[in-house]
């Protein structure tokens, strides 16, 4: 049976049962002295039977006592609500690490099929709002229960009959807010999904602001944004309307059940069984006990919106992980041969893309890939990678199955660059490091200038501790590249896989970068993914894959005298 997200969250509680225990004792003593306050007034008040009868004395002691109850009652409802904040904040501090380590446990195919900003979204916002009503649901149940309990026994100890109508009659302020919970849950989990879909859209145009601005589409993506917004609006609106009718009905519900009392006890006072003092006493008890009730419907809205964004927090939590390494998985000796036998793969079963792929690369070979878009060309990268599982067949690295190898074991032998460059937020010492965390300032230096990156990053204002912005918006796209392939030469790896590596660099800079790139190269295997096939003449075998298979192989002289494929894909280029 699937567990509801709050049952799922009062799990993520079990670590701080002793903070819930000692918020628990202070709720019950509070309360304990809350609900001795009232005995004390209706003491007092029968204290004072008329004029020139009042015991001064006796309502001076119980007036002390009502100052200490008072101040006792301040101390533990304080202590109280430091342990249920404490225990939130480390709950959603818990719940953060928890899905954002899944984020890095998941298969890359969860993080392309959802979109990222809502991803964010959930990570941020959506943990926000399950502590925001983890908070509310401790501090206003926990001593709400707490005081109906207590209220109702000090109620039966005064008058039961009385006790007993109020009894009955407050159960209708629960029918109506549960009644109203139901109604307005719906519209929750729309609100929070919006905001998943609206945190998306933002992301998703801020990261592409220049493409926005070169292509004139601010108009149309503001009236995108808006319609968003003007949906998220509607759907909240109804949402905080349905959940603010709670609070008022039944907060009538209540008085209706306080105006009841005021008469019973009024005749009860009448008929000499209750003092005026108790009758105080009671009214009091009255409106405490309701009071609760009042206070849980007043925050019924954001218990309902932290309901709804734990179901999306779980959502992620309960994703299925990257398939589990192999126990005692290989670590094969490092020559660098890569051998694909029957390999077939798709991203959706209805639409196959490689089929029935078989590839020997003996060690120090230098292997072109080129190809028509979409073809699978990066899709054969992120199999030898492993981003993704083949459906049927093997990928052996060094004679192992990469199945059987540990993915950091296997990541580690590939050094590889993209044709979109990533860069952190940090500094340029810090983003070369990324990949060889102990590497040292030499090796850095070193790397740099066989990437021919450290002329432009001995000009920058702290050379290699200068600031990159967030994805590398202070520097060009060809600067972006350049330092990419800066951290790929800095890992010394087996097998290099350049994807397009050099698009970005002008002619003069891809010119030397490609005789870096054969230096690093030279007794290693290489993957080279290239569209212009000026850069791969010199490749031992060029791949010339379309629909998802190799139509062709050979040496740049051995296909251009094929007259096949590769020979018009080279004369279209000229």
């Amino acid at each position: 049976m699937k567990q509801s997200p709050v049952k799922k969250v009062l799990r993520q509680l079990k670590p701080y049962r002793l903070q819930l225990g000692l918020a628990v004792l202070f709720a019950l003593i509070s309360v304990s002295l809350t609900l001795y306050v009232p005995v004390l007034v209706g003491h007092a008040i029968d204290r004072i039977v008329g004029r020139g009868e009042v015991a001064f004395d006796e309502v001076a002691r119980i007036l002390g006592c009502i100052g200490a109850a008072v101040v006792g009652v301040t101390v533990c409802q304080w202590l109280m609500t430091y342990f249920v904040n404490a225990v939130s904040f480390k709950t959603v501090r818990d719940l953060r690490r928890q899905v954002f380590r899944k984020l890095n446990s998941v298969p890359l195919s969860y993080i392309d099929t959802h979109a990222h900003g809502d991803l964010i979204s959930r990570v941020i916002n959506d943990v926000d709002a399950v502590g925001d009503g983890l908070t509310q649901m401790f501090l206003q149940l926990l001593s709400g229960v707490v005081t109906i309990v207590g209220t109702l026994i000090f109620m039966l100890m005064t008058d039961w009959r009385i006790a007993l109508a109020v009894f009955f009659l407050t159960p209708l302020s629960l029918f109506v807010a549960g009644f109203i919970g139901k109604l307005t849950a719906k519209r929750f989990r729309e609100q929070q999904l919006l905001q998943g879909e609206i945190s998306s859209y933002v992301e998703e145009y801020v990261g592409n602001q220049r493409l926005v601005k070169a292509f004139a589409y601010e108009q149309r993506a503001f009236e995108d944004f808006d319609r968003y917004n003007t949906e998220l609006y509607d759907v909240g609106f109804k949402a905080q309307y349905a959940g603010a009718l709670a609070n008022p009905t039944t907060r009538l519900v209540n008085a209706i059940v306080y105006a009841a009392v005021g008469i019973i006890g009024a005749l009860t006072v009448l008929s000499g069984s209750l003092t005026v003092g108790g009758l105080s006493c009671f009214l009091t008890y009255a409106n405490q006990y309701t009071k609760p009730f009042n206070e849980v419907t007043g925050v019924l809205t954001q218990l309902q919106t932290g309901i709804a964004a734990a179901r999306r927090v779980f959502e992620v939590l309960e994703a299925e992980d990257e398939s589990p390494e192999a126990d005692g998985a290989p670590s094969p000796a490092h020559r660098g041969e890569v051998v694909l036998r029957d390999v077939s793969f798709s991203y959706v079963p209805e639409k196959p893309l490689i089929q029935h792929f078989s590839l020997n690369v003996k060690s120090g070979t230098h292997v072109a890939i080129v190809g028509p878009t979409g073809c699978g060309k990066t899709t054969l990268i992120n199999l030898l990678m492993r981003f993704y599982d083949v459906n049927s067949g093997s990928i052996l690295v060094d004679g192992t199955d990469i199945r059987e190898m540990k993915r950091n074991d296997l990541r580690a032998r590939y050094g590889m660059v993209l044709q979109d460059s990533w860069l952190f937020k940090g500094t340029i010492r810090e983003n070369l490091r990324y990949g060889n965390e102990n590497a040292t300032d030499e090796e850095i230096t070193a790397a740099a200038k066989a990437a021919y990156a450290h002329g432009f990053i001995r000009r920058m204002p702290k050379g290699y501790d200068s600031e990159i912005s967030e994805g590398g918006g202070n520097l060009s796209q060809g600067q972006k590249q350049l330092l990419c392939i800066a951290r790929a030469m800095l890992t010394n790896p087996e097998i290099l896989i350049l994807d397009e590596a050099t698009s970005s660099i002008d002619t003069l800079t891809e010119i030397r970068v490609q005789k870096a790139f054969a230096k690093m190269m030279k007794g290693r295997t290489a993957f080279v993914v290239a569209h212009r096939l000026s850069t791969i003449m010199e490749s031992d075998v060029i791949l010339v894959m379309r629909d998802g298979n190799i139509v062709e192989q050979g040496s740049h002289r051995e296909l251009l005298k094929q007259k096949g494929f590769y020979y018009e894909l080279y004369h279209a280029a000229q």
